[in-house]
């Protein structure tokens, strides 16, 4: 098999592409694009017959650092890509990918990261191949499949402060108007701003993410609201029968008796079960430490916890090998 791979940075380069995985998707490539401070890649390999066999996006992001230079470029894949035709090996495709990818992204990013490959053992030989290491990490999602209604595996605790928070006015509404995304765009980005670790993007990605995929019901946004104000809220997207939960948030402080944070993860649970999703994943839930803060606040909603990999590699190669002999 002769595979011909390319590297497209711009938008209106990319072919139409099959498959509906929204990470991987053409949609999502625009959104970043337009987006200040990402530079995203889609990666495409296709055989003899210029058929479209394999192809992967990749988002390079500036991210905060607490010690100087205060920023790194971190490129970052959700996902092992997608495989639209069933006669080639998959991993194999993504071997191939992987390495030209690697030349040409550690060039713009410092650090590159693969996450949410579900197999551990996907892609091992080609990842070790190119200098990359593993490090094992955590995971939550609800399953919504077999449960007789959404509150079925919350939390008695949990149960209650939803209640709580409607009762003492709080109330949730999916959002479409740009004035109201952009508001609840800015309360995210001053609260996931107080964590170092957490990425938020600027709000130009809510404007499109709107007018990519919420038009088409693959993303929806969620506000909590008290008094016509909005006081928190969350961000969805949907891809291949699950539910991502991408951003959520609220002001437990100044609004401690409506339970915004809380509301905020509810609402997109409930969402998620009523249309039939099969899973509800959370898609950050912080760094793999026993004890992690926003980590059990997440599993009081019902989720469960797994263990699974994501794989590193730095623009500096003896870095790359000390970390081979600490995690490997």
């Amino acid at each position: 098999m002769t595979l011909n791979i390319n590297i497209y940075t711009k938008g209106g380069d990319i072919p139409d592409l099959p498959g509906n995985d929204i990470f991987h998707s053409k949609k999502l490539f625009l959104i970043y694009e337009a987006t200040p401070k990402h530079k995203p890649y889609m990666v495409i390999a296709t055989d003899e017959n210029q058929e479209v066999v394999s192809y992967m996006m990749a988002t390079v992001r500036k991210n905060r650092l607490l010690l100087p230079p205060f920023h790194i470029n971190r490129c970052v894949i959700f996902g092992k890509g997608v495989y639209p035709n069933s006669k080639y090996v998959k991993e194999y495709l993504f071997g191939q990918m992987l390495q030209h990818f690697t030349k040409r992204a550690r060039k713009d990013a410092f650090v590159i990261e693969f996450r949410d490959l579900g197999n551990a053992l996907w892609g091992y030989k080609y990842f070790r191949e190119n200098n990359y290491f593993p490090v094992n990490w955590l995971r939550v999602r609800n399953s919504l499949h077999s449960q007789a209604s959404v509150n079925d595996r919350i939390s008695p605790s949990r149960i209650r402060q939803i209640k709580k928070g409607l009762k003492n006015g709080a109330t949730i509404e999916q959002i479409t108007n740009p004035e109201d995304i952009k508001e609840l765009a800015k309360l995210l980005h001053k609260i996931y701003a107080t964590h170092i670790r957490k990425h938020f993007p600027n709000v130009v990605f809510f404007n499109h993410f709107e007018k990519y995929l919420i038009k088409d019901g693959e993303a929806k946004i969620f506000a909590v609201k008290y008094k016509d104000k909005i006081i928190g809220g969350s961000a969805c997207i949907y891809s291949n029968g699950n539910a991502y939960l991408w951003f959520s948030g609220g002001m437990r402080k100044t609004h401690a008796p409506q339970y915004p944070g809380v509301l905020a993860v509810w609402a997109a649970l409930k969402d998620a079960y009523e249309n039939g999703y099969n899973h509800l994943e959370f898609v950050d839930v912080g760094l793999p430490f026993k004890k992690h803060g926003y980590r059990d606040f997440v599993l009081r909603f019902g989720g469960k916890q797994s263990s699974t990999r994501r794989w590193f590699r730095f623009r500096w190669q003896w870095l790359n090998k000390l970390c081979t002999k600490i995690y490997v």
